[in-house]
């Protein structure tokens, strides 16, 4: 990644997650009423084009142009050779099923073309609940649960390992699991039920990577150890010829450049096995790796790596693929190598000799232009450990990066082959009311992106002059609204401005010293004469406002403010300004354009850093403050007094659009309850009565981040979520 190297910005990644959040699930505070039907909306994404990391690349070995990739937070996609794009597999799981929408692992049936599975779970620590099982007969169209006692980790280390999953080659019925903590686990009847495996080797601890790796080698399966030490005496890779006993595979390579198998793949013509090797489980981390082959009719270890590590140019091995029509031909990725950087080695004699294709790439990345970094040219990719050959096409390669899946069909030339992939874990939404965007959308890891089209990646990329790597804030002001405000960790500034919408941006010519180490949301008044900027570490500790009335040249600490909170302009009068206490439940407010604070309603929900403080569109003191599980409240006068709305039991996030043919008040647009569960609704009565208008196909885990309407197209809502990139549906 180019400026922002080994920071760990990229979607998914504990830095956007931190940023991000997660749901409390807490039970609603009354009884729901039953939820409505579900308007006919149309849903779609807004095109960005990848931008999160593709953890796992797999071609159905038996059927020509069948393809399947998994993605750390963002769920699982099949490709549709038809229509050339990736079609979402996971968009059904809901709210309560957030955890599931990290892929740790997918399999496929050589006998059985049309059977999928998918092992899902995003992390593994005590507040995410257990991992789970998806099996489908018909590509993934639709699904079959089974919940496991046992939690996956599809966005922790080691996430580019593996598969992780596997059909048995022997018995289409037996399936196998291999878990970071609980050991290996085995399914006698098609993954409906699963128990653990008592006589494998190696015993589970409560951290570490465990199992790391499965591969069916003939009628053979051989597992992978992430646990070892890389000792003299270490055992990583274990057999089994008969499902039934296990033992250490002899003379596997030991030392730190062989601690950890990171991937395998089988060369069935040749009958040899290629491991690749690192000494952590990466994406970041690893310093050292190797790639070894295994003869295995004879049990004959061979080193074959392309280039050891050394010296300043440290990184790994990652993704490793056989190419099914041509004995001896294999490609390997390097991982987590910056000063060099990652690149694909392909082999074509076995491992003797090795070709960089990185060396004559030609990069083309005019379908997805964010992809520079805001630079010149694109790097040919970073955390590669994803890597798949076509086994009808030996010249069909594609790997996945930190941020998009590549794709060549020449050895040559290469580009994204992302088409209905979005993996982005987006953070802010704006839609102004003129110009020539309608929406303008701040990310983790891609910052702030001015989307003209909605149907066609930024073509300006990310937003320059700085580059921010994630976006912390983006404010409009109400009644100037060219001008528009951001925030973010950049490497050169981290606070910028626009006169022209989000066209093109300029520097604040300074900056608080806290800005470097804890950019957090900003907020500009209706004029755009003054800005609020909070901070915030990626941490979650706060620190006091600053405040500027020179565009950014000069700023002052506002003490008043409560620490970390998200300043709110009111957008008509240019004096006003309001934050939330979270820590004590108040709403603060100011009358001097945020030189001073003072409490007015007190007594109001609290403890809880992501309770959210809307003010609806052109109107003064209409303040709507969502409290999750607490439900929803709204003040007229300013905040002296809010009333808790009716029929609304949570409410994660809310925000207007344009108004229905009549109404006189903003569409009024919420992530939250209204009867039985978490959804997407719509009011046009100012919360008076509710219209679902996403469905059960629609759901996509956690969305309570942002949600606006358009303020110029009636109906017409955008949706930030935490790994299915922006969503936007219309009336259908």
């Amino acid at each position: 990644m180019p400026s922002l190297s080994r920071r760990t910005l990229l979607a998914g990644t504990a830095a956007a997650t931190a940023l991000t959040g997660l749901p409390t699930l807490t039970a609603p505070a009354q009884a729901a009423e039953p939820e409505p039907e579900p308007q006919a909306y149309r849903w779609r994404n807004a095109v960005i084009g990848g931008t999160g990391f593709v953890t796992g690349v797999l071609f159905h070995p038996t059927v020509p142009g069948l393809a399947y990739v998994r993605t750390d937070i963002g769920g699982a996609y099949r490709w549709d050779a038809r229509h050339a794009r990736w079609t979402p597999l996971t968009d059904h799981l809901g709210w309560d099923d957030w955890n599931l929408l990290g892929v740790e692992s997918l399999a496929v049936d050589p006998a059985h073309p049309n059977r999928l599975y998918l092992a899902c779970g995003t992390y593994s620590q005590s507040w995410a609940g257990n991992g789970a099982i998806l099996r489908s007969e018909d590509r993934g169209a639709t699904w079959t649960r089974t919940d496991l006692t046992v939690k996956l980790g599809a966005n922790e280390d080691g996430r580019g390992m593996g598969e992780r999953l596997l059909v048995d080659p022997r018995d289409s019925d037996t399936l196998w699991l291999g878990t970071r903590h609980d050991g290996l686990l085995r399914s006698t009847d098609g993954g409906a039920t699963w128990s653990a495996v008592t006589g494998f080797p190696a015993a589970p601890a409560a951290s570490g990577q465990g199992v790391s790796l499965l591969v069916a080698v003939g009628r053979a399966v051989y597992a992978g150890w992430g646990d070892g030490d890389g000792g003299p005496t270490a055992v990583n890779l274990y057999r089994t010829a008969d499902g039934a006993g296990w033992e250490a595979v002899p003379g596997q390579p030991t030392g730190s450049a062989a601690r950890i198998p990171v991937r395998a793949a089988y060369d069935r013509h040749a009958r040899e096995l290629y491991v690749t090797y690192a000494d952590a489980p990466g994406p970041n981390g690893q310093a050292n790796g190797s790639v070894h082959k295994l003869a295995t009719s004879r049990t004959e270890w061979t080193e074959v790596t392309p280039v050891r590590p050394g010296g300043s140019d440290t990184f790994g091995y990652g993704g490793v693929a056989v190419d099914a029509r041509r004995p001896g031909t294999v490609v390997v990725s390097t991982n987590n190598r910056w000063t060099a950087v990652d690149t694909l080695y392909r082999t074509t004699d076995g491992g003797r000799t090795w070709t960089s294709l990185k060396d004559s790439a030609v990069l083309d990345v005019s379908e997805t232009p964010f992809l520079r970094f805001g630079g010149d040219q694109p790097k040919f990719g970073w955390w590669i450990q994803a890597v798949a050959v076509d086994p009808y096409d030996s010249k069909h390669i594609v790997y996945g990066t930190g941020a998009t899946l590549y794709g060549t069909r020449d050895l040559v030339h290469w580009a994204p082959r992302v088409r209905g992939l979005e993996e982005t874990s987006v953070l802010q939404l704006v839609s102004p009311p003129v110009g020539e965007a309608h929406l303008l959308s701040g990310s983790g890891d891609i910052g702030v992106l001015y989307h003209e089209r909605l149907t066609a990646s930024p073509s300006r990329g990310m937003a320059t002059n700085p580059v921010f790597g994630s976006a912390t804030g983006l404010a409009q002001a109400a009644g100037r609204p060219r001008y528009v405000v951001r925030t973010g960790w950049g490497d050169h500034g981290n606070g910028a401005y626009s006169n022209d919408g989000g066209r093109t941006w300029a520097p604040f010519a300074a900056q608080p010293s806290l800005a470097h180490d804890a950019p957090g949301p900003i907020a500009t008044n209706a004029d755009g004469s003054v800005l609020l900027w909070s901070f915030v570490h990626w941490d979650g500790t706060r620190y006091p406002a600053h405040r500027s009335d020179d565009n950014g040249t000069t700023w002052t600490e506002v003490s008043s403010f409560p620490k970390g909170a998200t300043p709110v302009a009111d957008p008509a009068d240019p004096t006003l300004f309001y934050a939330y206490d979270t820590d004590t439940g108040t709403l603060q407010a100011s009358t001097d354009s945020g030189r001073t604070f003072t409490a007015r309603a007190t007594g109001l929900p609290a403890g809880d850093s992501q309770f959210q403080l809307v003010a609806a569109p052109g109107r003064t003191g209409d303040l709507w403050l969502s409290v999750k599980g607490n439900g929803l409240y709204r003040s007229t006068d300013g905040g002296a007094a809010f009333t808790r709305v009716a029929g609304c039991p949570a409410a994660y996030t809310l925000g207007f659009g344009k108004a229905a043919p009549g109404a006189g008040y903003p569409a009024v647009y919420l992530v939250g309850s209204t009867g039985a569960g978490t959804a997407v609704h719509r009011s046009d009565d100012e919360a008076a009565t509710w219209t679902r208008i996403n469905d059960d196909r629609h759901q996509w885990g956690w969305t309570g981040q942002a949600v606006t309407g358009d303020p110029r197209v009636y109906g017409r809502v955008y949706l930030a979520t935490n790994g299915r990139g922006i969503q936007y549906g219309e009336p259908s």
